[in-house]
């Protein structure tokens, strides 16, 4: 097996990506239609072909031709030989199908409780006041060891919270404005689909880093053909994803090859209109999770949609043709000349409006992960279809996935909805006996200085509350950098 991924050709010799610097993450930049989803399914299948998982997301459809060998032509066969590629013969590749929304691929989902306040916070896109409140149910539901599994747990909890905040300790009055702004933006969730997102089985990551029985990596291809039009819940998933692999992964510092390749393809839609809170976090996640053995590639447009301490971060890159005819899209150009080390064989910035379709400006990490300085590459062809599967083939690949028997059919355990709908019943019936009591005439069962029907149901919940909180003692969940589970 190569130590080194296979790129394409310049100048007579071949550019090579090292697999041991795969996990200083990567960029994929480059205007539409110059080739970056061809350069990514050749990634995906350098990376298989040396037994490293891949997940990325499929924006178009076209990489789920990854599954089916690709097709010789004379175009093809002419960059073959011009690379010098040695026995090129299309092939499929080990591929699993997912969607969060089950229809394309097997169901992913994950709970409300892996996915945390501050990212689900940013997927309804709360005020500051609502975040608090959402932070402060978080709280409330560590404390209780209540689950939150799916949206009905969030909204049961989020009305008990509006109605008992002030009879829980240490908390403070939650207003009833806030409650309902939540409740409306899950409304809009669920309509979008959140309450297929939501729920169990939830996610295990080890299945997303499987390897064929032939040695190779397996790709996951996430469905993200819907999903894109929803640009915020997109990057959040994928975001989340990216969290749980920080938070769950040992480290491993700098392996001979990465444990799994990360693709986060319209990687714009992440930093668009991000507070800086949530900017210094993914900088945090990118910065560490290379100790994990974990490659980051971001692909977009232009390097200009990457923040820059984020895009420091992206040792390996590859520059496809970017247009020049506004003042904006000239610094574009000037950013991603500038983010290359120079070669002075090469005028960056001009070669950059040149590029052919299938060609790039490529730096790699090299000895002692130094960059190399640019080179201008013919990228190689891949050896699977250039195109999206027919339905029915894509159809025969998801029924035979064994991830299926797994996921499939979502389960509904007893979470917070249940339990805090049984207290309330509770509490409500407790509160109806001592009224009956209350209306016995005198001499017959009620005593003077028995307790009010609204000090009975306090005292229940507060008994109820009190109970759990004393088995939870010690047991409270612990939050990782970006608000969900650190397990």
């Amino acid at each position: 097996m190569s130590d080194d991924l296979l790129l394409g050709g310049a100048a007579g010799s071949q550019v090579k990506l090292a697999l041991r610097y795969a996990n200083r993450h990567g960029l994929v930049a480059g205007a539409t239609g110059t080739g970056k989803t061809v350069t990514l399914q050749c990634l995906a299948e350098g990376f298989s072909d040396a037994g490293v998982p891949v997940f990325l997301a499929d924006v178009k459809g076209d990489l789920s031709g990854l599954a089916s060998a690709g097709s010789s032509s004379t175009a093809v066969e002419e960059r073959v030989a011009h690379i010098g590629m040695d026995g090129f013969h299309p092939r499929p590749y080990p591929v699993a199908f997912w969607d969060l929304f089950g229809e394309r691929g097997v169901s992913v989902r994950t709970t409300v409780t892996e996915m945390g306040p501050q990212l689900l916070a940013r997927l309804l896109e709360l005020n500051d006041t609502q975040e608090g409140v959402l932070t402060l149910l978080f709280e409330v539901a560590d404390d209780e060891g209540l689950l939150l599994v799916d949206l009905a747990d969030l909204r049961t909890g989020l009305a008990y919270l509006a109605e008992h905040a002030g009879e829980l300790a240490g908390t403070v009055r939650v207003a009833r404005s806030s409650v309902d702004a939540i409740l409306r933006r899950l409304l809009v969730l669920e309509r979008a689909g959140g309450d297929r997102f939501f729920g169990e089985p939830a996610l295990a990551l080890d299945d997303l880093m499987q390897c064929a029985r032939d040695g190779r990596g397996v790709v996951n291809i996430l469905a993200a053909e819907t999903l894109i039009d929803n640009p915020r819940a997109y990057a959040m998933f994928l975001l989340w994803l990216l969290a749980e692999l920080f938070e769950t992964l040992p480290e491993v510092g700098d392996p001979d090859k990465p444990v799994l390749v990360f693709f986060f393809d319209e990687a714009h839609l992440l930093f668009r209109d991000a507070p800086s809170v949530l900017l210094e976090k993914v900088e945090q996640v990118v910065r560490l999770i290379r100790s994990k053995g974990v490659g980051v590639w971001f692909v977009t447009q232009s390097p200009a949609d990457i923040p820059d301490p984020v895009l420091a971060q992206l040792g390996n890159r590859v520059q496809h043709a970017l247009r020049a005819y506004t003042p904006k899209e000239r610094r574009a150009v000037r950013v991603a000349a500038e983010s290359f080390r120079p070669n002075p064989a090469l005028d960056t910035a001009a070669v950059i409006g040149e590029l052919g379709v299938g060609e790039a400006l490529v730096s790699t990490l090299g000895p002692k992960a130094v960059p190399t300085p640019v080179e201008r590459v013919l990228l190689r062809p891949p050896y699977s279809r250039m195109g999206p599967l027919g339905d029915a083939e894509r159809v025969a690949l998801v029924a035979g996935d064994p991830n299926q028997r797994r996921y499939a059919q979502a389960v509904d355990p007893r979470s917070a909805h249940e339990i805090l709908r049984e207290r309330m019943e509770k509490a409500r019936q407790e509160a109806g006996s001592n009224k009956a009591q209350a209306q016995t005439p005198a001499g017959k069962g009620r005593s003077r200085g028995r307790e009010s029907a609204g000090e009975a149901f306090v005292k229940s919940v507060a008994r109820s509350l009190g109970s759990a909180t004393g088995r939870r003692l010690g047991e409270r969940l612990l939050r990782g950098v970006l608000g969900s589970l650190l397990k």
